[in-house]
């Protein structure tokens, strides 16, 4: 099982960045695939939430109206669209797979919004 996220880097406030989380080892159409993240000296949290046919997503406070997730289940892929990016985004974005026995993570990719 590999989860392999890409996308992270630094941007400037206000920027924009796109996220993919590409999937293996496993049937990605029977899992809810999440993204979460972790900043320095905080615990890990949710950042966006869809479920296996993508009819249904859910978003966490912070990023709502700002952070759009989507899936192609083809191509075994989730992706994150962070737009109207600030500082308090910066962390590292975490990649997970949840099915009805089992709960996968992918390494992380840092995100970096500073000027």
């Amino acid at each position: 099982v590999q989860l392999v996220e890409s996308g992270g880097g630094l941007v400037q406030p206000g920027g924009s960045l796109r996220l993919s989380c590409a999937a293996s080892g496993f049937t990605f159409s029977r899992y809810t695939m999440s993204w979460y993240r972790q900043a320095p000296g905080q615990e890990r949290e949710l950042v966006a939430a869809i479920t296996s046919g993508g009819g249904t997503t859910n978003y966490g406070d912070s990023v709502k109206g700002r952070f759009t997730i989507s899936r192609d289940n083809v191509k075994n892929t989730v992706y994150l669209q962070m737009n109207s990016l600030i500082p308090e985004d910066t962390a590292v974005y975490f990649c997970q797979a949840l099915g009805w026995y089992s709960n996968y993570w992918g390494q992380g990719t840092q995100v970096t919004v500073s000027s």
